[in-house]
């Protein structure tokens, strides 16, 4: 089973397996594929959002994919309330 933390949505889930299914996600792609009822922009700040709590790797110019912090997460072998977000002030995770 997976433990989501308090800042995640419904959506972060379906935006992670989509990624991990895919290869990457974009904002896009994941609002023309129909399957998000959500903004493009509430899909690219859940997309940020879960890059900086290390579940997706930003690639650069709105590409992102899964990190192996979201494959545990998804596969229920990370509780994500333990991550904490870090990002620099280019908004980019940090190590």
């Amino acid at each position: 089973m997976r433990k989501s933390a308090p800042w995640m949505t419904i959506w972060d889930d379906r935006i992670l397996e989509v990624a991990d299914e895919e290869g990457s996600v974009r904002a896009p792609t994941l609002v023309e594929s129909g399957y998000f009822h959500i903004s493009r922009s509430q899909i690219s700040r859940r997309l940020r959002k879960l890059r900086d709590h290390g579940l997706l790797n930003d690639l650069g110019n709105g590409v992102y994919t899964i990190s192996s912090e979201g494959l545990d997460y998804l596969n229920g072998e990370l509780d994500a309330s333990e991550l904490t977000e870090s990002s620099d002030e280019n908004g980019e995770a940090t190590a």
